[in-house]
């Protein structure tokens, strides 16, 4: 098998593609040939030691993929040889294979294609949970995303159209806020030339938004709290500017607003069943035409330090995914 190889957590450019023998098979696992596989923020995180799971020397990085089961380990149930997946596996996507827990599997219905399938779960799981689970968005509700070009904000745009909200997008650029705008955002902010509070003062009539989605973190977080609604729900997804910000706590009180964590993979290991009711959610709403990932680039394995430098560049828009021939 041919695999992306991290040796040194110093950076892309330690990584090594190497030809490698095939994982061992466990009992409970799959043995998975990827078709295709996605960039998420952690895969750059981990590779440069700034992610909070480290694993151990050496690894094969790669969170998210999808493909076709090739062998079923001792213990499985409800997979089968020749069955197409996609799988959230932590590791070990940038390959041609992998052995992974077929817990974290999630059988594709034939609507899927593998580029798609490989750009769904993290992101669409993580802006569901935030959205309906622990925003209870309602119809009508006004939803402001953050860093809304990427990829848990394109999945949030769609999702929280879905549910009926009104959409502001906030994105670096205006070839951002156009995109975000194709995707069914109602309204757009460019946060690099307009100023974020007075914008939202101006789309909201003063009243701010319901439900703030901030995937972004640093200096952006405090501005978007102050503008938050009565009874507002401030989702706090990640911090892909780099800071954690320290929020005012007197705004809370202030707004009589919730601050609230999202951490779907926590959410997902401890509410397992929840977590299998809302994939199988998904897969119908992709099935129905309401959601679609958005794929910024389709590139081959062997131009993983392409796709890192794209994302490290901030230039991505959706998802970078790539596949194996």
């Amino acid at each position: 098998m041919k695999a992306w190889v991290c040796e040194n957590p110093v950076g892309v450019e330690s990584l090594q593609l190497r030809e490698l023998p095939p994982p061992a098979l466990g009992p409970g696992q799959i043995r998975v040939q990827i078709k295709a596989a996605s960039l998420n923020f952690p895969d750059l995180l981990i590779v440069q030691n700034k992610y909070q799971m480290k694993p151990p020397l050496p690894f094969v990085p790669g969170t998210e993929f999808s493909g076709i089961v090739s062998e079923v380990g001792e213990g499985v149930r409800g997979f089968a040889i020749g069955q197409r997946v996609a799988a959230f596996g932590g590791l070990g996507g940038f390959a041609t294979e992998v052995c992974i827990s077929a817990a974290l599997a999630m059988p594709l219905p034939d609507a899927f294609t593998f580029e798609d399938a490989a750009a769904f779960i993290c992101t669409y799981a993580t802006s569901h949970h935030a959205l309906i689970d622990r925003a209870a968005l309602q119809a009508g509700e006004t939803v402001l995303i953050l860093g809304a070009a990427g990829g848990v904000g394109t999945a949030a745009i769609q999702i929280a159209k879905a549910a009926g909200a009104r959409v502001i997008a906030a994105a670096s650029s205006d070839a951002k806020c156009q995109a975000c705008k194709a995707l069914g955002a109602d309204a757009t902010i460019n946060y690099t030339t307009q100023n974020l509070r007075d914008e939202l003062k101006t789309l909201t009539e003063g009243k701010g938004p319901n439900v703030v989605y901030d995937p972004v973190g640093g200096d952006l977080a405090e501005a978007a709290f102050r503008s938050i609604a009565w009874r507002g729900r401030y989702l706090v997804i990640g911090f892909a500017q780099g800071a954690i910000p320290s929020l005012p706590l007197n705004l809370a009180l202030l707004k009589g607003a919730s601050l609230v964590g999202v951490f779907w993979g926590e959410f997902a290991k401890r509410e397992p069943g929840r977590n299998a009711k809302m994939l199988g959610e998904l897969a119908a709403w992709y099935a129905a035409g309401k959601i679609k990932p958005v794929l910024d680039r389709v590139l081959p394995l062997e131009q993983l330090p392409v796709a890192f430098a794209r994302m490290a560049a901030r230039g991505v828009v959706g998802k970078v995914v790539l596949t194996n021939v």
